[in-house]
């Protein structure tokens, strides 16, 4: 059956789709071998490594990820391990990577692997897609790069070197257009596994494929001032021919920013803080932090009435610190404010801890802020 596949306004029948996707699984693999970062968890084949480093890779810099990954595989080096860890050690271990619903999960399919899987990380994509937190990118790269079986993956840095080298000018979120750069990404990793008795290595090739592109969008053809010169795949790239780089991939413009207030107070106590711990089902659940609450757009005012909501007093004419942090789309101002009971026999809600015990704990990025400006002698025993 004679058919052609349509690409923003490129057609390639057959003959020429399958000489192209040879020509670029080709230089994409030899460009890695040549090319490739030495990252700790590119140094096994262990599924279950792999599949923590691409947990914390969601949303997240190699760069940052690196520590936080080295820690995690000395702290909890194994699956069971992980499925017997208590929360507040997950959590601490997790401390600054943030979207911590990741990290819950992770511990979620640990036990669901020591429960259906007799302990033993599974090996097909299925298997691995039930998982809790894991999609359809994730549980590709982990059967791709740790058993170099053909998944296809599709992240950000592999969207936008498709989207350009194939020249595909409708919106990578939609529907239609998402499903044409998932078969792409189908036809190079299954050409990277074709047995070819010429080539070497043959056991890691569609890992190396996957990775390759992964790699690609990181170092050279980044979102901004792609490096073109140097990328292994110009002569191929639409983009490239078309000076389009900057206009590829075409994604929709983001939410505007929403800007938010809120006021946390201090208090201190017989050297104890009071500090709470965050419920289920809100945002940074589990992590713990200083009393808080949302103040509107106005500025915070000292005597506000939310410090007396909590039964406390404001003793400073100024915020000890005024943090400005971002989660998704809200760019909130955060004012740390000394206070004190309001009154003597005052019962307050939370848990009044020692800094020592607070150095045990998870808090959320901004309020880890607050402590630390404290100088309280925290000590680093969790990195």
């Amino acid at each position: 059956m004679l058919f052609a596949f349509c690409y923003g306004h490129i057609s390639l029948s057959p003959m020429s789709r399958d000489r192209q996707c040879s020509q670029l699984a080709s230089s994409l693999l030899s460009w890695f071998a040549a090319n490739a970062r030495d990252l700790p968890w590119r140094r096994t084949r262990d599924p279950y490594a792999i599949w923590v480093s691409e947990i914390m890779l969601q949303q997240t810099q190699v760069k940052t990820v690196i520590p936080y990954y080295d820690r995690w595989m000395r702290k909890l080096p194994t699956i069971e391990a992980l499925a017997k860890a208590h929360p507040d050690k997950i959590h601490k271990l997790w401390e600054g990577l943030g979207y911590y619903t990741r990290v819950r999960n992770m511990q979620k399919a640990a036990q669901q692997i020591i429960a259906e899987h007799d302990g033993k990380f599974p090996q097909t994509f299925d298997a691995v897609l039930a998982f809790p937190g894991v999609g359809r990118y994730t549980a590709g790269a982990i059967c791709s790069i740790a058993f170099n079986q053909p998944t296809p993956i599709l992240d950000g840095n592999v969207i936008r070197v498709l989207t350009r080298v194939y020249g595909i000018k409708t919106d990578p979120r939609e529907k239609q257009t998402n499903a044409q750069i998932w078969h792409l990404a189908g036809l190079l990793v299954n050409e990277a596994a074709l047995p070819r008795p010429e080539t070497l290595c043959f056991a890691s090739r569609a890992s190396h494929l996957n990775q390759s592109l992964m790699e690609l969008g990181a170092l050279l053809c980044t979102p901004r001032s792609p490096n073109c010169t140097a990328c292994p795949v110009q002569k191929l790239c639409v983009a490239q021919k078309e000076r389009r780089q900057d206009q590829l991939p075409n994604l929709a413009k983001r939410e505007a920013v929403t800007k938010r207030r809120c006021i946390a107070f201090v208090v201190e106590r017989d050297g104890k803080y009071l500090v709470r711990q965050r419920p289920e089902g809100v945002v940074n659940a589990h992590l713990w932090e200083f009393p808080n609450a949302e103040t509107g757009a106005r500025v915070c005012d000292p005597q506000h009435t939310t410090a007396k909501g909590w039964g406390l007093s404001i003793t400073a004419s100024k915020p000890l610190r005024t943090i400005i942090h971002s989660i998704t789309r809200y760019r909130i101002t955060l004012e740390a404010w000394r206070a004190e009971p309001a009154a003597a026999s005052a019962k307050l809600p939370g848990h009044w801890l020692t800094p020592k015990q607070l150095d045990q704990l998870a808090f959320t990025s901004a309020h880890k802020k607050i402590l630390a400006h404290l100088g309280a002698p925290f000590s680093k025993s969790a990195h």
